[in-house]
């Protein structure tokens, strides 16, 4: 069996003897430049060199870079879906081009891994809208001893990469490489684009040859490559596997699960599908915590998908009936024993993103098991209803809907993100009033005039004190900012009635001296007694004037804004306090490390 260590290895090693530089892999949390709250491929990052910038480490680059993708959620549980993976990759701004390319790839395929050469299929485009078909890509394949009948044109949906909606960005064909699982053909026409099942996609070899115009396509001068094979399913295939779950990267999860619960992953459906969510959502939950740029469970943006999948898993325990708390021993098996090589920060960060897991199964276990029951209810009541009904109409339709306040009281009151409702939901057979939960959600917002779906700030309620708090996060952020370093930003907050927790980044311990000026600076803007100003305006002109965003989050057209002064510029969802000096007296109580590379500062504020 090859590892998923010895892999990564491989790909580089192989990528750095043809002149390629390893340029490792960059943060999972967006930064907001791409409109997206996780990188979700492993080209994004490169992004603006395949667009023309000069990249530092020159035109031959390779990496392995972790993603997060969550639009499949819902499908996690069977063999193949994964909220983080991997995208192993090179690439080529303005060098070789398909000739170089072709054969490496063959070349890693056959050498480097032992794939039968007569065996390998690929697929090239076949020409549409005026760009003729990829003859140049198919006769380098074939010059590399593929069997032409092995060599499969398809159309743009298939064999073709662009940026959707866009005009004047490189795009082109992309040749893919694929092998099949056994010998025999499903019809006459079986292929890698019949869906039988027969053909593994291994990776892909995108050739960014045309710019897009308005209507149709124009050479390029300058050609990039593009390449990205997944990690994952290389894994998989190379193991000779369907099962995702079988690979190095989660057998250690799945045998500490099966001990724990002692149930078998292979002979109980049931606990096998929640075997696989509990790990699966539990390494991403690692990854994210301990991201370089990590984020913490909320209820906005990015921390809100991390609530969601922990949340979920904490759920699944209940399904395998183990201890909630087991996720913690699931998260050492990721960070001791399968990406302690590959993801380092992971092992320093360790008792941080523990700490942190920890905190949010306590704070969902709090409540989890009365929203079950309130669950329970909501449903009984339905089915009282229906069969009341039943026996006074025949022809009475049952209702299977649970209403948008009952879902919205789950989610307020037990902390239940809406989807997992409509996951339970499902199960049973029911759906969710989606628009009657966005009204109730609606109602709530003008009720307590805080718009909990940008950010909460980290409160744990909205009461004076707490609002009071974070406006002192906000003059906190600005005094680090100007007393140690203009880069520093929040990492993560928690507020509560009686004081506040502020996480930034910064890559030591501040001294005494620096803590007072920084305590002394939030005082003085107390003092001052600045208005905090609100405004909503465009993203763009809120960067335009610099506007500083807290988290790396997804943020609409819109944004609400809050300055004090030119002191403090933040993008921000609220609640703040109408002027600086109601707050009272600032006074760090705390300075400690919450994770390499973090700092944390608890503070209160003093009437």
């Amino acid at each position: 069996m090859i590892t998923s260590k010895e892999l990564r290895k491989k790909w580089i090693e192989f990528y750095e003897s043809k002149g390629h530089v390893n340029i490792g892999a960059v943060s999972l949390i967006g930064d907001g430049s791409t409109g997206v709250m996780f990188n979700v491929a492993g080209m994004q990052p490169l992004m603006p060199y395949l667009l023309g910038r000069k990249h530092p480490a020159g035109t031959r680059l390779c990496n392995v870079q972790g993603c997060v993708r969550t639009v499949d959620i819902d499908s996690v549980g069977d063999a193949s879906h994964f909220t983080f993976f991997e995208m192993m990759g090179n690439w080529s701004l303005g060098d070789y081009f398909k000739k170089e390319k072709t054969a490496w790839s063959f070349e890693l395929l056959t050498k480097g891994f032992g794939l039968d050469k007569d065996k390998i299929c690929s697929t090239v485009f076949e020409g549409e809208d005026g760009v003729p078909r990829d003859d140049e890509t198919a006769e380098y394949l074939k010059g590399l001893g593929i069997k032409p009948e092995h060599i499969f044109y398809l159309p743009k949906s298939d064999n073709w990469w662009e940026l959707e909606g866009t005009v004047g960005t490189p795009c082109g064909p992309d040749n893919e490489w694929f092998y099949p699982r056994h010998d025999t053909p499903c019809g006459p026409n079986c292929g890698p684009a019949c869906g039988c099942g027969r053909y593994v996609e291994i990776g892909n070899d995108v050739y960014m040859q045309y710019r897009k115009l308005e209507k149709g396509y124009e050479l390029l001068d300058h050609k990039n490559v593009d390449t990205g094979f997944g990690l994952d399913r290389m894994l998989l295939f190379l193991n000779n596997l369907t099962d995702g779950y079988k690979t190095d990267l989660f057998l250690g999860a799945i045998e500490y699960l099966e001990k724990v619960s002692g149930k078998d992953y292979d002979g109980d459906e049931e606990a096998r599908r929640a075997m696989r969510i509990i790990a699966d959502h539990t390494r991403t939950g690692v990854m994210l915590i301990g991201d370089v740029n990590g984020i913490l469970p909320s209820n906005t943006g990015a921390g809100y998908i991390l609530r969601r999948l922990l949340r979920r898993a904490i759920r699944y325990c209940r399904t395998l009936g183990i201890d909630s708390r087991e996720m913690l021993g699931v998260a050492k098996v990721f960070i001791d024993e399968v990406y302690d090589e590959a993801y380092p920060l992971l092992v320093e960060k360790k008792g941080y993103i523990l700490e942190e897991m920890q905190k949010e199964i306590d704070r969902f276990e709090a409540t989890l098991e009365k929203g079950m029951k309130e669950f329970d209810k909501c449903i009984s009541s339905i089915e009282r209803k229906n069969e009341f009904m039943a026996k006074s109409d025949p022809a009475y339709v049952k209702e299977t809907v649970i209403g948008g306040k009952q879902a919205f009281r789950l989610y307020d009151t037990y902390g239940f993100p809406v989807e997992l409702t409509r996951e339970m939901a499902a199960e049973r057979g029911y759906s969710v009033d989606m628009d009657g939960f966005a009204a109730a959600f609606k109602e709530h917002q003008a009720i307590s005039k805080a718009n909990v779906t940008e950010a909460k700030g980290g409160l744990e309620s909205h009461s004076d004190a707490a609002i009071h708090y974070h406006t002192a996060t906000h003059l906190l952020n600005a005094a680090l900012k100007t007393l140690l370093d203009k880069d520093i930003n929040q990492k993560g907050s928690n507020i509560n009635d009686e004081r506040m927790r502020f996480d930034f980044n910064f890559p030591r311990a501040l001294t005494a001296e620096e803590l007072k000026a920084v305590e002394d600076l939030v005082n003085e803007k107390i003092a001052e007694n600045i208005p905090v100003e609100f405004k909503e305006m465009s993203l763009e002109e809120a960067r335009e004037q610099n506007f500083v965003g807290v988290f790396s989050a997804k943020y609409g057209e819109q944004v609400k804004t809050y300055s004090i002064g030119t002191f403090s510029k933040e993008i921000c969802g609220g609640p703040h306090a109408a002027a600086t000096g109601e707050l009272g007296h600032f006074r760090i109580v705390k300075e400690q490390s919450c994770g390499a590379g973090i700092r944390r500062i608890k503070a209160v504020l003093e009437k």
